[in-house]
């Protein structure tokens, strides 16, 4: 049983960073709705709990009121932005609507550096203010602990416990001493240990999948991306070859990516088939414009062949799943079912389909902590460094009907940009790239002839989970050159262009 932080949430854009925070710490935590917090109250691994921030205002009907009886008193506590103020209110302190939403830099002064959430932080220290109320005054057993020019109480504790509460976000990169407030509160308030590490996340996981697997057969899904590939080499060490592996390779990979990746699972020892079924997916396809509706025909395609290969498995009793944490958090609303941006490939129908128990042994990790298992596992490095690729593959980088003629001019496009990348040495300054061909075509000139030809965009972005990304600032001069060579090289296409769009607003692929 692993000490754990709570993280109860109360609907935050920067609640998974909380969480990313802590993961930095060595220490495990977990992200629940605030209406779940009573789920935890006994929990004996239990060492701390954080609230979040809220796009709420405390004043507003329906505003997330958590109930922290059973928590508040018998392990820390460290309420941020809205759960300051909620905490504040309950205390009979006077939170006031702002005029104006208070969001930027701000620097704290007043600081009581004897207390124990503030060590080794000095007056000056920038914070990052993001919020519509304030905390104008103390009350109750409320003890200001610092304040800014703008905000008299930018944090308190109450005197009657270890709880502690922070106007500003310690989470997000703005706040300079973010990450050593958050130690303050975990490693030295809570007293967690610090020891959750990929090491000794590889040992106690192989050693629970023994357990949970016993001498079943079990089938896993690879897609040639990070998260199958580390899900599998786990699953390997724990029950060896009774982990069968199937690559179906459905016509929307990277150029001669089904070939390339299969030989380098054989290589890892990996008791792997590889399926030609693509044809299939392009009969699947034939017609299909909208984005949700290719992934579902390519989701219910998939489940058709994998569940044909599966069944030729002799007493196969698990299905194995790479998802993740943002997956899992992704599935589960503060107040609700979340709105539906777009289907994930590993969670549609699979299971309910194919009668079988699932087992996902990265659904606890973030995709860099993947990463960082996946190296002390010795993952191959052209695997493990390998950018996010789409579970739908090409099919939605092609706007509109895919076709096989589509999937091959865009694969010789994806090929230079991918492969032009590596070559200038700017492959790992970028978290994800891709081609799109886009459903326009445009005049040009080639020769003294007029041509009438499609249209690529190039994209690029840099992130460290995907859940926001802003596009990357790559030379002028590389990325004039990777155009001169998609228009020469690639016959169908003649305009080339680059997007410039970051998440959020955007997503980091089109469809």
């Amino acid at each position: 049983m692993h000490e754990k932080i709570l993280i109860l949430d109360h609907g935050s854009q920067y609640t998974q960073l909380i969480a990313r925070r802590v993961r930095e710490l060595n220490v495990y935590c977990e992200i629940h709705p605030f209406s779940k917090a009573e789920e935890h109250r006994n929990d004996p691994a239990l060492k701390g709990v954080i609230l979040s921030g809220s796009p709420f205002s405390v004043h507003d009907p329906g505003a997330p009121d958590t109930d922290l009886t059973g928590l508040l008193g018998r392990v820390p506590v460290l309420a941020v932005c809205y759960g300051a103020q909620l905490l504040a209110k309950r205390a009979g302190a006077q939170v006031e609507r702002t005029r104006v939403r208070e969001y930027g830099r701000a620097y704290l002064d007043n600081i009581h550096v004897s207390d124990p959430l503030f060590t080794g932080i000095h007056a000056g220290t920038q914070v990052w203010m993001s919020h519509g109320d304030s905390i104008v005054s103390a009350a109750g057993s409320m003890e200001v602990m610092a304040s800014t020019h703008a905000v008299p109480v930018a944090a308190y504790r109450l005197k009657d416990g270890p709880t502690f509460a922070v106007q500003f976000h310690p989470e997000v990169y703005h706040t300079t001493d973010g990450l050593r407030l958050l130690g303050n509160f975990v490693l030295g308030v809570c007293g967690c240990s610090g020891d959750w590490t990929p090491k000794g996340f590889a040992e106690s996981t192989v050693e629970e999948l023994r357990q949970q697997l016993g001498n079943d057969q079990v089938v896993l899904a690879l897609s040639g991306g990070v998260d199958s590939s580390v899900a599998a080499l786990l699953l390997h060490r724990a029950i060896g070859d009774r982990l069968h592996c199937i690559f179906v390779d459905n016509g929307l990979l990277r150029k001669n990516e089904f070939t390339d990746v299969l030989e380098s699972y054989r290589h890892m020892g990996l008791n792997i088939t590889g399926v030609d079924a693509r044809d299939r997916f392009f009969g699947a396809l034939r017609g299909q414009e909208d984005p949700e509706a290719k992934r579902k025909a390519i989701g219910r395609t998939f489940v058709e062949v994998f569940d044909a290969e599966a069944h030729r498995i002799k007493d196969v009793k698990w299905l194995a799943q790479g998802t993740i944490y943002p997956d899992v958090i992704e599935s589960v609303s503060v107040n609700g079912p979340s709105a539906t941006i777009k289907s994930h490939h590993n969670v549609g129908g699979l299971p309910d389909r194919m009668k079988l128990q699932v087992v996902e042994p990265l659904r606890t990790l973030f995709k860099d902590e993947v990463r960082r298992v996946g190296r002390e596992l010795g993952l191959d490095p052209g695997i493990l460094g390998r950018h996010p690729f789409p579970g739908p593959g090409l099919a939605i980088r092609i706007l509109g009907e895919v076709t096989p003629e589509k999937v091959a001019l865009l694969q010789e496009v994806d090929h230079l940009w991918i492969g032009g990348l590596r070559e200038a040495g700017l492959y790992d300054e970028v978290w994800q790239a891709g081609a799109i061909l886009l459903p326009v075509q445009s005049v040009g000139v080639m020769g003294d002839e007029r041509t009438y030809e499609k249209a690529v965009a190039l994209r690029a972005v840099t992130s460290t989970d995907g859940m926001t990304a802003d596009w990357c600032h790559l030379p002028h001069e590389f990325l004039a050159r990777i155009s001169t060579a998609i228009i020469n090289q690639v016959k169908g296409v003649n305009r080339v262009v680059y997007d410039i769009s970051s998440k959020p607003p955007a997503t980091i692929e089109w469809e």
